[in-house]
């Protein structure tokens, strides 16, 4: 179950509007699906936040709770960015299925991303 917070990190809202960014950022190794947001706000392993995702041009936006599963601090290299990796934890949540068809002819392609 996702806990409450009293700070704005509560809720975040991330748009991903290129396939090359959305390639970049996400995380097919984790379990249920997961992106890398960049970020410089202080987050810690096991921390849960909702997140609000609008992919490429959708109009909605997918309501998702996330958990972080991987941190990345202000020190790490080109092409590597500051920020958070998380795991999408609802099971019936769409968004994987969704980031797949969108990376389906791409994800095999050698390209460096956000995490790994």
């Amino acid at each position: 179950m996702l806990k409450r917070k009293s700070s704005a990190k509560n809720l975040l809202t991330v748009d991903i509007r290129d396939i090359h960014q959305l390639q970049f950022r996400y995380m097919p190794f984790v379990e249920q699906g997961g992106l890398f947001i960049e970020t410089s706000e202080h987050y810690e392993l096991g921390e849960q936040f909702f997140l609000l995702l609008r992919l490429m041009d959708e109009v909605e936006q997918l309501p998702l709770a996330v958990q972080v599963v991987w941190l990345a601090g202000a020190d790490v290299k080109n092409p590597h960015r500051a920020g958070i990796g998380v795991q999408f934890t609802d099971p019936d949540n769409d968004a994987k299925d969704k980031i797949e068809t969108y990376l389906a002819g791409v994800m095999s392609a050698p390209t460096a991303t956000a995490t790994l």
